[in-house]
């Protein structure tokens, strides 16, 4: 198949392309490398069946392409809330322009949403028919209602226009090709303990999060656009096993040999308490649940990093 991946180049995306063109089918990478890097794909130029476009998903574009992996939007807090218009804008206005190029294409179009669309839950684990806890006008807002408004955005061209859809929420996920300066936990506190520096810890570590190795979320996603019942979603992607911040922390620094002190800071706004994926509906319809677990991803990651610093 011909297929378009926008934030093509970034953590993500890449190991998306990369997948993709290991089973044979052709692959547009689109990305502005607002946050993606070209270091992420450049083993993949010289691929015949790899093209790589610089472009910005809030323009329109017009290309022939079978399905479409929609990706491309900033999604870590550092670089969401550099330019909060321009997060609001890759969720909604990249989401219509994606839409609309699968409209005229007959392309099938996966939404690679969020678990930050249920915002601090008030319950737990997540669960996809829970309609979340969101702040509409906090920091973290440009992200959370911008994705959420994403998803409303499928299911109306869905229902109005009967566009061929997939959403996932995708919740922490980790591995090699992370950037060193991408504010998310697991590289945060990679780095700094490689480098015998302060690990910072926000409030007192007991918000928990559960944490999932990039090859799993990559066999979910495309388990997903391929399915053949026509489950369009929403559905949970995530590993379901939860550690404490602070457990994260200290597994880090024992997994490094690190000297790193863990030092503390007032929780940023709206941060939440609680994030665990409920995955039963993944497992019944995709067969599918995460393999690889936090130690294992961990060494992989810091493997990584090492050869970074």
């Amino acid at each position: 198949m011909r297929i378009l991946v926008t934030g093509g180049a970034g953590f993500i995306g890449s190991h998306l392309c990369k997948r993709l063109l290991s089973e044979g089918n052709e692959v547009l990478c689109l990305d502005n490398f607002f946050t993606g890097s070209k270091e992420n794909i450049k083993d993949l130029l010289g691929n015949h069946n790899f093209e790589m476009i610089r472009h910005d998903i809030c323009l329109p574009i017009f290309l022939e392409v079978d399905q479409i992996y929609n990706l491309a939007c900033p999604a870590s807090p550092i670089h969401y809330q550099y330019n909060p218009i321009k997060t609001m804008k890759a969720s909604v206005i990249g989401s219509l322009n994606m839409l609309g190029l699968a409209k005229r294409v007959k392309a099938r179009i996966l939404q690679a949403s969020t678990s930050e669309v249920y915002g601090d839950p008030a319950i737990h684990p997540q669960r996809e028919y829970y309609w979340g806890n969101v702040n509409p006008n906090g920091l973290r807002s440009c992200y959370d209602e911008g994705k959420r408004a994403a998803e409303s955005l499928f299911m109306d061209y869905h229902r109005q226009n009967k566009v061929d859809i997939r959403i996932i929420r995708i919740f922490n996920t980790y591995g090699p090709a992370m950037q060193i300066n991408d504010g998310r936990v697991v590289s945060n506190f990679i780095v700094q303990a490689l480098k015998n520096e302060d690990i910072t810890i926000f409030g007192k570590g007991t918000q928990s999060r559960s944490f999932q190795y990039i090859d799993d979320l990559i066999e979910g996603m495309i388990r997903m656009m391929n399915n053949k019942v026509n489950f369009i979603g929403p559905v949970n992607l995530g590993n379901p096993n939860e550690f404490t911040i602070l457990q994260l922390a200290e597994k880090t620094i024992g997994m490094t040999g690190s000297k790193s002190r863990l030092i503390y800071k007032d929780l940023p706004s709206d941060d939440p308490k609680q994030r665990c994926p409920e995955i039963s509906l993944a497992r019944e319809m995709l067969g599918w649940q995460p393999r690889i677990q936090l130690e294992q991803g961990l060494q992989k990651t810091i493997e990584y990093f090492k050869d970074k610093i």
